[in-house]
């Protein structure tokens, strides 16, 4: 797989309102968990419609492997220009920092926002222009707009092979939980301590 789309809820579906959230870090690191097998693969390109939310976590997350991976590029495609008008001024300066480390920019239509047909147009070029999808989204923690995404992207696995590869809360629970572990180690280790001291 050459280039995937990486795309998912945006901040306030999940209840994050601030650059700040822990939790954001965590989304990190499971999206990163599952981009090394495939930079192993051969992935070329991640591209996201750069929404405020999973996609910005994605790019973030990107830009940080590229040291490691120099060949791996980031493209941000949204449906029309400016999608940051409207956001407030912080959204805007670190969207505008994450712009820095994008390798292709570009907004599918030149207008500004004017219907849902943009949507549809960027998702059409998205799903067209890549080989496969890593989309963080949860059937059961009710509808969000990542749904049609994903029903639209197992219609194409079914008709076309298009690769999906999902990501839940539980996969982001994992990595907290290995997190506080490794953490527990490394304090068990500084003190002295030793996993058989507390199996008594």
């Amino acid at each position: 797989m050459k280039n995937l789309l990486v795309t998912g809820y945006r901040a306030h579906e999940l209840n994050i309102f601030d650059q700040k959230h822990k939790g954001i870090a965590y989304i990190q690191q499971a999206i990163t968990n599952r981009l090394l097998p495939l930079l192993d693969e051969g992935l070329e390109w991640v591209i996201t419609p750069g929404q405020y939310g999973v996609d910005l976590w994605a790019c973030e997350a990107v830009i940080a492997l590229k040291a490691q991976y120099p060949q791996l590029k980031l493209s941000i495609v949204t449906a029309y220009m400016n999608q940051e008008a409207k956001w407030s001024e912080n959204k805007k300066i670190y969207y505008e920092e994450i712009l820095k480390g994008v390798d292709y920019y570009a907004a599918v239509s030149k207008q500004p926002y004017e219907g849902a047909w943009q949507f549809k147009a960027r998702d059409e070029l998205l799903f067209r222009k890549t080989d496969g999808i890593l989309l963080f989204y949860d059937d059961d923690a009710g509808e969000g707009s990542p749904k049609f995404v994903k029903e639209r992207a197992l219609r194409k696995q079914e008709e076309e092979g298009y690769r999906y590869i999902g990501l839940t809360s539980e996969d982001i629970q994992s990595v907290v939980e290995e997190e506080a572990l490794s953490s527990w180690n490394d304090d068990s280790t500084e003190h002295g301590d030793t996993v058989e001291e507390y199996d008594h």
